[in-house]
């Protein structure tokens, strides 16, 4: 069975910025690339599911588009408290999904709502 997504990106106007601000928010280290003369910083993955913070002039970032899901199991209580620290605001914090864990959801430094799970 193949997953519905296979690559997601975060557009961005400081490419730097958000690079600390997702760095800070889960603990990782992002790799800085550079596609087609698009710069980008790569999430970390194994086989699964990739995706990318993009500096694309022709988009921009927003708190209105597609709403990602980034893994947070057992950080997420810490990933919402880093949110303010990296620079960005909780617009929802940990919160029961029943069977399917836990979720919150943070606008990053560029203006980006996305989502955090855990089924923890």
């Amino acid at each position: 069975m193949k997953n519905a997504l296979n690559w997601f990106e975060l557009f961005v106007a400081d490419l730097d910025r958000a690079t600390r601000f997702y760095e800070t928010l889960l603990g990782i280290s992002l790799k800085r690339e550079n596609f087609n003369s698009t710069p980008m910083a790569v999430f970390p993955y194994d086989g699964g599911v990739g995706g990318a913070l993009v500096k694309n002039t022709q988009r921009k970032p927003s708190a209105d588009g597609g709403l990602v899901y980034l893994d947070a199991t057992d950080k997420l209580d810490a990933c919402v408290e880093r949110t303010r620290k990296a620079g960005g605001e909780v617009v929802l914090g940990r919160t029961a999904i029943g069977e399917h864990g836990f979720i919150a959801m943070v606008r990053d430094s560029e203006g980006n709502v996305i989502g955090l799970h855990s089924m923890r």
